[in-house]
């Protein structure tokens, strides 16, 4: 009898056009432009990536429904959107909103969001010699937050294709010490979480699982550090939050890579380790997450020279190839298979992260190699029809 599991890919809206990147940018821009102008900056450095689809608006329903039916047909579950809302309202929402929302066949891959509730940094592209600066500022007045959270259990919680991996809505946040500044205290951060959770009960929706991204090393200019001696497991705990995953693996190893790169399989078995040690140390459950790759250089001025001088000038992956992303895969899987808690969900980055060369996505040196592993490692499910690649 097959045990079958749940399977979130992480997807990054930044390719398709919008208001914000029009304003700063120019009419048309997306993140391909980094993408099409990144270059070798090192010896053995993989750049540019290409992708085999091509240079595709995400915001465009029939493009969004290839995606949807490759992850499917590959036994992915669900895209978890990277979701942004700030003062003035979303940013980056066409890709859901407009692509995936209209995509004829999205009851074949369910959604779910991921709040990435941290300011939008100046850097597309990042010079080494340039201050970091944020183009919007994650603070938003409970007044914005209330109307977030009432679009969210409108538009997206009453879809039939929100993802309910364990029967209950599956909602992530990033950053969890700028939700709690956000609110001004732990009291009041958590006040509005239970809040929240009750107008979803109100609407009749059941049940929240509330996850939190679990986070050691801060990437992006500006995140959280925890102090010494800080406790994250007992603010998860005092928070209210359900459960616990990572977002990319990077998280909890950038201060002890190798630059210019680290091989994957040194970072592979270091969470191997690590699934078991986060299991221990933290009182909800941990969903193991799979990171395919890492290597922001297409966010950088490509004509500074390339040092490890923060993100996005950061240690890069190597050696990242299917067969070692495949291990990678059967070692999540083991991990699941001894730990119930986990509800058999795991967490994949990233279905299309590819200015972090963290994508899933066939590209034109491996093909659909990375999503193939999936086919191999984890059976599909009973009800799951599929198209063809």
């Amino acid at each position: 009898m097959n045990k079958y599991y749940n399977i979130g890919a992480y997807y990054f809206p930044g390719f398709h056009p919008n208001q914000y990147n029009e304003q700063w940018h120019g009419k048309g821009w997306t993140e391909w432009e980094l993408l099409k102008a990144a270059s070798q900056r090192f010896e053995g450095h993989q750049q540019p990536k290409v992708p085999l689809w091509g240079y595709e608006d995400e915001s465009d329903p029939v493009v969004m429904e290839k995606k949807i039916a490759a992850a499917a047909d590959h036994n992915i579950d669900a895209f978890i959107f990277d979701w942004y809302w700030y003062e003035n309202g979303p940013m980056h929402e066409r890709c859901l909103e407009e692509g995936y929302l209209h995509a004829k066949n999205n009851n074949r891959c369910k959604f779910a969001i991921m709040w990435a509730n941290h300011g939008w940094a100046a850097m597309q592209p990042q010079g080494r010699g340039r201050p970091h600066y944020y183009q919007t500022n994650s603070m938003l007045s409970y007044e914005a937050f209330l109307k977030a959270t009432d679009h969210i259990i409108e538009h997206y919680f009453k879809h039939p294709s929100y993802w309910r991996p364990d029967g209950k809505l599956y909602f992530s946040f990033y950053e969890m010490k700028e939700l709690v500044e956000m609110f001004g205290n732990m009291e009041k951060a958590r006040k509005a979480l239970d809040e929240f959770r009750c107008r979803v009960r109100g609407a009749g929706l059941g049940e929240l699982n509330l996850n939190i991204i679990h986070q050691d090393y801060p990437i992006l200019p500006g995140e959280r550090q925890f102090e010494a001696g800080d406790s994250q497991n007992q603010y998860y705990k005092e928070l209210g939050f359900d459960s616990v995953t990572s977002y990319i693996w990077i998280h909890h190893y950038m201060d002890t890579m190798e630059f210019p790169a680290t091989p994957y399989c040194r970072l592979r078995e270091q969470m191997k380790a690590d699934y078991i040690k986060f299991s221990e140390q933290l009182d909800l459950p941990y969903y193991p997450n799979i990171t395919m790759g890492w290597d922001p250089s297409p966010r950088t001025v490509q004509s500074d020279v390339y040092e490890n001088v923060g993100y996005p000038f950061t240690p890069t992956i190597s050696d990242n190839t299917p067969d070692e992303f495949r291990l990678a895969l059967v070692q999540a899987k083991e991990f699941v298979d001894s730990h119930p808690k986990c509800r058999d969900i795991i967490t994949v980055n990233a279905w299309n992260e590819w200015t972090e060369s963290s994508y899933l996505e066939p590209d034109i040196i491996n093909g659909y190699g990375y999503l193939q592993a999936f086919k191999e490692i984890f059976p599909a499910k009973p009800d799951r029809q599929e198209t063809g690649e």
